[in-house]
């Protein structure tokens, strides 16, 4: 084995092209992922974690990648992150009401998405399709431009009565879903849902919730073949992680001996080799 670099592991970055081009980000440099695949490669956790905000050394990584007092003092750790429709902002009780404004009111993009099946999500505008390529979507498609992320965590509400809003990471490692008409789906839950986003653009100004006209996207991974059974290898337990790279997909490395998620070691000192 030959050690190809070390340094604090974050998200993998990934790049939409023919196939999605990957590579780890360790500290500062980053290296080519899809170039290993066929490969023998060796992921090694040198047993410390340096939080990813401040650099202290932490036991625990908290909301991937954070130290306990960061996690509980940092805006982009609190609840309204996962569940935006909860922003505060406008209570005068953010975290960080200038990191507020700059990463929360600004416009975000409600989409579907084909990864294990349809569904629905929110991100920054700015953050596609980088969202789809880390969820493992096949096909995504914008829907609608929306002001602020809390509106945008609102109008998600009403649309995930009607299409899912989680992907199941086992059926998407499984192999390609089925392909959708995301049109026609968007047409369908915007007609259903045609009441309520009236009444969220009636509280927040016509000009707050767009119809957007996008094109679907398709993506395809370089997965040379998919897992029948899909095993988790943790870190924690096993510090060595070992086999012949055979795909890529979303933030997961897929092995021959099972699958690893890369962005939930973030801020983990791991050393990466291959033969």
């Amino acid at each position: 084995m030959q050690e190809l670099g070390r340094g604090a592991l974050t998200k993998m970055a990934a790049r939409l092209d023919d196939t999605v081009q990957y590579a780890f980000r360790l500290d500062d440099a980053e290296l080519p992922v899809n170039p290993l695949i066929g490969k023998s490669v060796r992921l090694e956790y040198l047993g410390a974690i340096h939080c990813t905000h401040c650099g202290r050394k932490t036991r625990k990584s908290f909301s991937q990648g954070y130290c306990y007092p960061c996690f509980t003092k940092l805006p982009e750790c609190d609840s309204c992150i996962v569940s935006p429709e909860k922003c505060h902002h406008e209570l005068g009780t953010c975290r960080d009401p200038q990191w507020g404004a700059d990463f929360c009111m600004t416009d975000h993009i409600v989409y579907l998405a084909n990864s294990s099946g349809l569904k629905v999500g929110i991100t920054r505008a700015t953050q596609l399709p980088t969202r789809w390529l880390d969820q493992g979507a096949s096909q995504g498609l914008p829907i609608l431009r929306v002001a602020t992320r809390q509106q945008s965590g609102l109008v998600e509400d009403l649309l995930r009565s009607q299409v899912p809003d989680r992907t199941n990471w086992r059926a998407m490692l499984k192999g390609e879903a089925e392909p959708a008409d995301l049109k026609e789906t968007r047409d369908r839950i915007l007609d259903v849902c045609a009441e309520g986003l009236l009444a969220l653009q009636q509280r927040f100004g016509l000009q707050a919730i767009q119809t957007l006209d996008a094109d679907v996207v398709q993506i395809r991974y370089p997965v040379e073949v998919y897992p029948t059974k899909v095993a988790s290898h943790d870190l924690e337990k096993t510090p060595v992680v070992e086999g012949t790279l055979i795909g890529i997909k979303g933030q997961y490395l897929m092995f021959d001996t099972g699958v690893i998620n890369i962005r939930k070691y973030t801020a983990y000192q791991v050393a990466v080799s291959a033969a």
